[in-house]
């Protein structure tokens, strides 16, 4: 047990002394800025992250282009600067050296021949043999240089030349001439003057290599357009028909198109899509069964009410009960079926709602309608009408005015009820669309609704791809907003 003790104080020790060190380590002052330096990195990386995707593309079909154009312009930057620096560069500076290699041999055949006194057999040979004009002028002093092209690597060139292989004062034109180059080299009592093609002292050709390049650019990112066109075309459809399905709208002759995993995930929208309708169908018919069921019941208590020939409270109160409990079985089922038998259609909304402000007026409560913008909204109109009209009615319930206005603008259709009543505390505004949940608990069944409105009017909004919420009326009221996507 000495021996194990030992050892493991030794090794205390020993992680002691490794954290000292480090400690020291840590302490020294270009250490800790390399450490504050390497601490700011992630800041910075992620900054840098936000930026990027601030400045980039958010649709698919251009995010799927740069994928393609940024690599294809990286490679031909490459491949032209390459070919700028290795071949354009090498090819110039080995023609115009060639140049100055027979303007120096026209020069030490024009000191080494002094006979050839109006120098015809120098301008012979330059003319016939290397393609050279070539001049003698008086004696004088070297125009001034001239203005350098955008591009100055044939001046550069030829001047670097002239220097290494002449070393006499010398003035050349690039620009004067577009197809021809000037030079002018001062001798010992004449000025030589030269006139060389530019083909023999620059590389021409390299515009054509640019041109071939950019121009199978074009044509390639072209074919990549109809490509990716044709790629992302499936998808928006499949994301038309998804939105069209959450509106309640159906999407006729849509079938799986694109890729293979564009047609997988249509396919799995096309099935979750069936067993939705499915499911929704199936609880519809197991309520109206149930509904059979219960109306069946509920006549028989009325018919044995009716026969009941003594008219007492207990019995009137029975009768209530019965009209009561088959209310609330109406709008329960109409709650669960909401109307989904019902195809959308284009809709005049301003008419709908001068509708509903009839209807209102009819019942005697004072209303007004007010709507801006196009009128014409595709929606299930029966739906949409039962929808309002909970909302129009629950503001009449408690509210002697009513104000109703629509705006239609490209993308939602938003319809608001106001009121003047008491409102509802806005810690409440949610739990009322709970089916059968009911605020007032003084009222009683005979006074009051089922419950259903509310809920009613948000499942049928839902359904339609938008939603109801509720705030505070300018009139001093209640507030319902109705916004459902067009």
């Amino acid at each position: 047990m000495t021996s194990i003790d030992t050892g493991i104080r030794s090794i205390r020790t020993a992680f002691g002394r490794v954290a000292d060190a480090w400690r020291w380590y840590d302490a020294i002052p270009p250490i800790r800025r390399i450490h504050a330096v390497l601490g700011r990195i992630p800041d910075g990386w992620r900054r840098l992250s936000r930026w990027l995707n601030s400045v980039m593309p958010k649709g698919l079909f251009a995010r799927a282009l740069l994928i393609i154009i940024l690599p294809m312009v990286i490679l031909q930057s490459v491949v032209a600067f390459v070919f700028m620096e290795r071949h354009w560069n090498v090819v110039t500076q080995r023609l115009s050296a060639g140049v100055v290699a027979d303007i120096a041999a026209l020069i030490d055949i024009y000191r080494g021949y002094p006979q050839d006194a109006d120098r015809a057999q120098i301008r012979r040979i330059a003319q016939d043999r290397l393609g050279l004009v070539v001049d003698f002028l008086p004696l004088s002093d070297m125009p001034p240089p001239g203005p350098k092209p955008f591009f100055s690597l044939l001046d550069q060139t030829l001047s670097e030349e002239l220097r290494k292989q002449i070393a006499r004062p010398f003035w050349i034109d690039t620009v004067g001439k577009s197809a021809l180059v000037e030079i002018r080299v001062q001798l010992d009592n004449t000025v030589m003057r030269v006139f060389a093609r530019r083909s023999a002292a620059y590389a021409s050709n390299s515009e054509i290599f640019l041109l071939w390049m950019v121009g199978t650019s074009l044509v390639l990112i072209g074919v990549a357009i109809i490509f990716l066109r044709n790629q992302i075309k499936p998808i928006l459809k499949l994301a038309d028909a998804a939105e069209s399905f959450g509106k309640g709208r159906e999407v006729p002759n849509y079938r799986p198109r694109g890729a293979r995993e564009v047609r997988r995930a249509a396919q799995a929208f096309i099935e979750m899509k069936t067993r939705i309708e499915r499911a929704i169908e199936q609880r519809t018919a197991m309520l109206a069964g149930v509904s059979h069921d219960l109306r069946t019941v509920l006549t028989r208590f009325k018919l044995e009410l009716a026969l009941i020939r003594k008219k007492t409270p207990e019995v009137e109160a029975m009768k209530k009960d019965v009209d009561e409990m088959a209310r609330m079985l109406e709008a329960y089922l109409a709650f669960a079926r909401g109307d989904l038998g019902e195809s959308a259609e284009p809709t005049d909304m301003a008419a709908f709602l001068e509708e509903l402000k009839d209807d209102a007026e009819r019942n005697g409560h004072q209303a007004s309608v007010v709507f801006h913008g196009p009128p014409i909204v595709t929606v299930r109109a029966a739906a949409f009408k039962r929808c309002l009209g909970n909302l129009v009615s629950n503001a009449a319930r408690f509210a002697p005015s009513i104000s109703i206005t629509g705006h239609r603008d490209h993308r939602y259709l938003t319809v608001t009820v106001d009121d003047d009543g008491p409102g509802i505390p806005p810690d409440m505004r949610e739990d009322v669309f709970k089916p059968f949940l009911r605020l007032d608990d003084a009222r009683n069944q005979d006074q009051g609704g089922t419950g259903l409105g509310l809920a009613i009017a948000r499942d049928i909004a839902r359904s339609h791809g938008g939603d109801i919420t509720l705030g505070d009326s300018p009139l001093g009221g209640l507030r319902a907003t109705v916004r459902v996507p067009v």
